[in-house]
């Protein structure tokens, strides 16, 4: 993100709205074919970033991670611009871990990235994770309402990020299926495209209330009308579990194991989680896990008190004051 630059202490609304791309790749630090290939585009990228300094100059630039957030900030640091990066995880990706030393702010999503950052905490400041304005949290009936639940049911929300999770949908729907007494659920299932009518056949033949989205925008009402959520554990959706103070199951995605079981961690040190591996996640620990709420709601009720542990921050509007204090 690149800053324009002020006219007369007045950002210009019409340059503010400005949007440039620039060329990006996967490139990372291993040696391979594929890494080689990711070269060229690498340094295309780097140069369009270079053309974006000279014609935009700007009074501050943003970095949100990955290495192809490198030569911009290079350029930057190059142009005695100043520069901030974002980190959102617990523990600090490559690039950022890098441009620490070099950029003149840090703002950490999580208190205990600061342990991972080989820098001076005067540099490091706290403004928690940005999240979209319309995530607020919605009177309970009203997202009740939306979905056309009752409200003296087990409400749940399962959602395996963007793309859906095929073993979650799976695992789940058959756990669910199986309980007892799966009358008293209520079920929000964010399945991603394949899934999504295999599982509303499932939920139909086991009797289960439902909705199931293959993708779902407005997910103030599906994290209002919750009382357990079932997820993934990137940065933002624990973000938006701290704002929404849900009770979670988490699974941290396998591939990016380090740094989702780093931030699941934050909410199970708090007593807000529980947290499983995903190789080690079944059917029958689902439902004993469910039953279990299911026959003791106080266990949700605990859970969801300890997110008064927590700050809340204003994590855009920090951020944003910091990047304008810069100049």
């Amino acid at each position: 993100m690149v800053l324009p630059k002020k006219d007369n202490g007045v950002r210009v609304g019409e340059e503010f709205g400005r949007i440039k791309y620039i060329r990006a790749s996967t490139l990372d630090l291993k040696l391979s074919v594929k890494n080689i290939k990711a070269v060229y585009p690498f340094l295309i990228g780097a140069w369009q970033g270079f053309k974006v300094m000279v014609e935009f100059k700007p009074d501050v630039v943003i970095g949100f991670g990955s290495l192809n957030t490198l030569a911009l900030l290079f350029w930057a640091w190059l142009f005695r611009i100043k520069t901030i990066i974002h980190e959102q995880n617990v523990i600090p990706g490559r690039a950022n871990r890098l441009l620490a030393k070099f950029v003149d702010r840090i703002a950490i999503s999580f208190p205990q990235t600061s342990e991972y950052l080989a820098v001076s905490a005067e540099k490091i400041v706290l403004t928690g994770n940005p999240l979209r304005k319309e995530l607020v949290k919605l009177d309970r009936q009203q997202a009740l309402d939306f979905f056309n639940f009752r409200k003296d049911k087990f409400n749940i929300l399962v959602t395996g990020g963007s793309q859906g999770s095929h073993k979650l949908n799976t695992l789940c729907s058959k756990a669910f299926s199986d309980l007892p007494n799966r009358d008293n659920l209520q079920l929000v299932h964010i399945s991603g495209l394949q899934d999504r009518v295999m599982l509303d056949e499932v939920y139909t033949r086991a009797g289960l209330k439902h909705k199931v989205f293959d993708f779902f925008s407005d997910m103030q009402y599906a994290y209002s009308a919750a009382d357990l959520v079932i997820c993934r554990a990137g940065a933002t959706t624990i973000a938006e579990l701290q704002r929404f103070g849900l009770p979670a199951l988490l699974v941290p995605y396998p591939f990016a194991y380090a740094h989702q079981a780093a931030n699941a961690g934050v909410l199970k040190a708090n007593g807000s989680a529980l947290v499983i591996r995903d190789e080690e996640l079944s059917v029958e620990w689902i439902k004993g896990i469910i039953q279990g709420f299911l026959d003791d709601p106080l266990k949700l009720k605990t859970m969801r008190q300890a997110y008064g542990g927590f700050q809340v921050l204003d994590a855009a509007g920090l951020l944003a004051g910091e990047a304008l204090n810069l100049n």
